[in-house]
């Protein structure tokens, strides 16, 4: 059930009439998905009838799964465009009481939008942007990941990731959806994508960032009174998650809090005595003394690492200049005194331990010294005293 069906049988070859009905270059049946659709509009029907959460047969359930699948190919993309599938799709999403019925008719329109043209088509619907926006409001797993797909792939065509800029500005609710997912699931695939979705966003607007590393929990509508919808701490959260369970999914948070600590709205959140800076500062901290660096890697180890290494370093180095104001005057043992040590302390004391070859140092700083040149100097300095 987790897995898509296949697409339909292949057709046989040399008749004409098949011919005819074939899609484009591809084997798919102009007919079958006509028939798929009209069923489709059936169903919608059928939910906007009842208040009741409803299932799909699988029949329909395996038939829409294959228009799914069909969908990843232009020609089909371009047919679908040509049938208004994209209106039949959000009309079936608007009324839909069936999570599976949804999850696939956003995977659809998630495929669809793959393809130049018609993601133009998409991204020009307005009621379409609107009520995806309002999906991630959703409380269905499978559907919050096909959604937040979907906006990334749009958001990932330049031509038109200006609009949903704009949509995304004027809808309050998005931030405090995404804080949700980010603080109370437990789903690996649903927190990589979200991730992905604010890397994106952060990427290409500085200043939705800034508003949204500012806005307070109070100025957001909470869903429930024990999970603070705090940006940084939500990131924070779903990081700590990933930890174990999905490398890149973390280095993707990295980076988020990495573009984060390069503005200044972003540092003043961290310098905050009760702010999120020291529990940042502890977390990444321990990634790098405990997940990576390690005594007994391969030098192919710690260039397989040198991604996540840089975000790492580059959040502490940020992290570095908050650390006076996280404590009292009279609370300052709490904090390691390396005024005179690189954030990268672990690692110093491991090569003056010979714990690390030579070989591992020179991968480790050939890997950091283009985007870390004056802590990498510093560290080769400290090493020669």
């Amino acid at each position: 059930m987790d897995r898509n069906p296949s697409p339909p049988p292949d057709q046989a070859d040399g008749d004409e009439g098949e011919d005819l009905d074939a899609i484009g270059d591809t084997v798919y049946s102009k007919h079958w998905l006509f028939s798929t659709l009209t069923r489709l509009i059936q169903v919608e029907h059928s939910e906007e009838n009842s208040e009741d959460q409803m299932q799909l047969s699988d029949d329909d359930e395996e038939d829409l799964c294959r228009v799914w699948d069909m969908a990843m190919d232009k020609d089909v993309a371009g047919f679908l465009q040509e049938f208004k599938a994209a209106d039949i799709l959000l009309g079936v999403i608007a009324k839909s009481h069936c999570p599976r019925l949804t999850e696939i008719c956003v995977g659809i329109l998630g495929n669809i939008a793959c393809f130049p043209d018609t993601c133009a088509t998409l991204s020009q619907n307005e009621d379409l942007g609107a009520v995806l926006l309002l999906l991630l409001g959703d409380a269905d797993p499978p559907t919050l990941l096909e959604t937040s797909r979907l906006l990334l792939t749009c958001l990932s065509q330049k031509d038109f990731c200006s609009l949903w800029l704009q949509r995304i500005r004027q809808q309050t609710s998005v931030c405090s959806s995404l804080c949700f997912i980010m603080s109370s699931s437990t789903n690996t695939d649903l927190l990589e994508k979200v991730g992905e979705l604010i890397d994106k966003l952060f990427d290409l607007d500085e200043e939705l960032m800034k508003c949204w590393i500012t806005s307070r929990p109070s100025d957001e509508k909470e869903r429930d009174g024990d999970i603070s919808l705090e940006l940084s701490l939500c990131l924070l959260e779903a990081a700590k998650q990933l930890r174990s369970e999905s490398p890149d999914g973390l280095e993707v948070y990295l980076h988020i809090f990495q573009l984060l600590t390069t503005v200044e709205e972003g540092i003043q959140v961290f310098a905050a005595p009760d702010g999120p800076g020291k529990p940042l500062w502890e977390f990444v901290s321990d990634v790098l003394c405990e997940d990576l660096c390690q005594p007994n890697d391969l030098p192919v180890v710690l260039h397989e690492q040198k991604s996540i290494l840089i975000q790492a370093l580059s959040v502490l180095q940020a992290l570095y200049r908050c650390q006076d104001m996280w404590c009292s005057r009279n609370d300052t043992s709490k904090f390691p005194n390396i005024s005179s040590v690189p954030p990268a302390s672990k690692l110093l004391n491991l090569i003056k331990n010979d714990d690390l070859t030579q070989k591992t140092c020179q991968a480790a700083a050939a890997c950091l010294l283009p985007n870390f040149k004056t802590s990498v100097s510093s560290l080769f300095r400290h090493i020669t005293i």
